[in-house]
């Protein structure tokens, strides 16, 4: 008998006996203001989340892929079904109308197992993984009536260096709606090269959130100079002519700079043609909205081709954990992940320990992650 055979004969004793619906409030350290297509991200938001408990006691908890009504609406394909209906540990869920539930079946499929969701995956998975800051907006230029400046956002940057991350996304494409477009440009390159100079061991790379021109990226590139970028993510709306013209100009003046796409109206079959005709580096699919059980069919294909990925995890810390099992089961084709800062009411999550740009995840069964105090909803 196989590894994930005995696994799926222990799962298939457990029966889904119980499922209730909580809701927690995330925190982000401070305001985060706005990014080149939205305005105030705020000090955090609500996440819904299922705790899904078997006639043998066990339980399993996480976030929602789907709203909390698309989730009731599938509580009969769940409630009385013994496990190995609903979900294998080899790949995941076996119903797509149980998308609501994918990352609560993987937990408790780890707290019956005994094991890591990551070491579900492979058990090899090494339990550390590179994150970068996902957190530096364009506080420069809030609020409105008394904007902060740009030593603002470079405080920012110096802040989050100081609990621990090495890796920093920025925020840039204010041209786009928040300012005149020149001015913002220039802004953007202001910011930049202003963090590099404070922070000159800081690996940086940029987020455009599709507020640019083709133009604009190769004008933002020219007017940073020496300021090494790891990737350009969502320059523009990704397509074959844009992110053609983009990788020329990559492939002359900055070789070792990716382009990440993919996290918004996720088109795979067009991020393979991109991937194909080397015109896309990572692969960005939000790791919720997307899916855990597609990621994992996802990553076996990158895998084959040997693409790169990050799943895009902004939101709430516990997204940030989910996308951390991902890579350390695929270290080699997950690079790092997106670190969302701040705490979340009633999860303890004390084990994940952030130094020096690397996450540790706990060694313990699914997400390592304790709900212990959240309103039923």
């Amino acid at each position: 008998m196989s590894m994930y055979e005995q696994w799926n004969h222990i799962l298939s004793e457990h029966r889904i006996e119980q499922v209730t619906f909580h809701r927690f409030r995330a925190h982000y350290p401070r305001l985060h203001g706005k990014n080149a297509r939205l305005s105030y991200h705020g000090f955090g938001g609500e996440v819904t989340v299922a705790v899904l408990r078997t006639q043998q006691g066990a339980s399993g908890w996480a976030q929602l892929s789907d709203s909390l009504e698309d989730a009731k609406n599938a509580l009969s394909l769940l409630q009385g079904k013994p496990l190995t209906e609903l979900f294998h540990a080899q790949t995941g869920i076996l119903d797509a109308r149980l998308h609501a539930f994918d990352l609560p079946l993987h937990d408790l499929a780890g707290q019956i197992l005994g094991i890591p969701v990551c070491r579900m995956i492979n058990p090899d998975a090494e339990l550390c993984v590179q994150v970068y800051d996902g957190a530096i907006y364009m506080n420069d230029i809030i609020p409105e009536d008394r904007p902060a400046g740009t030593d603002r956002v470079i405080q920012d940057s110096v802040d989050d260096w100081n609990l621990g991350h090495r890796t920093l996304k920025v925020k840039i494409g204010r041209g786009s709606i928040w300012m005149a477009h020149d001015a913002g440009l220039q802004r953007d390159i202001e910011i930049v090269r202003g963090i590099h100079q404070a922070l000159p061991a800081a690996q940086l790379m940029v987020d455009a959130n599709d507020g640019y021109s083709v133009q604009d990226a190769i004008d933002f590139m020219e007017g940073i100079g020496n300021v090494s970028l790891y990737w350009f993510e969502e320059p523009f709306r990704e397509s074959e002519t844009n992110n053609r013209q983009l990788r020329e100009y990559l492939r002359i003046h900055r070789p070792q700079t990716l382009i990440a796409d993919g996290e918004s109206m996720t088109d795979i079959d067009l991020l393979f043609d991109l991937a194909g005709k080397g015109l896309l580096d990572v692969w960005q699919p939000d790791v919720c909205g997307y899916g855990f059980t597609l990621w994992r069919q996802l990553m076996k294909r990158l895998v084959e081709h040997g693409y790169m990925a990050s799943p895009h995890a902004w939101g709430n810390v516990v997204k940030t954990h989910y996308c951390a099992h991902l890579a350390a089961a695929y270290p080699h084709h997950i690079p790092c992940v997106e670190a969302v800062l701040g705490e979340s009411e009633g999860v303890d999550y004390s084990d994940y320990r952030l130094q020096d740009g690397m996450l540790t995840i706990p060694d313990r069964p699914g997400f390592g992650m304790e709900l212990y105090w959240a309103p039923e909803v």
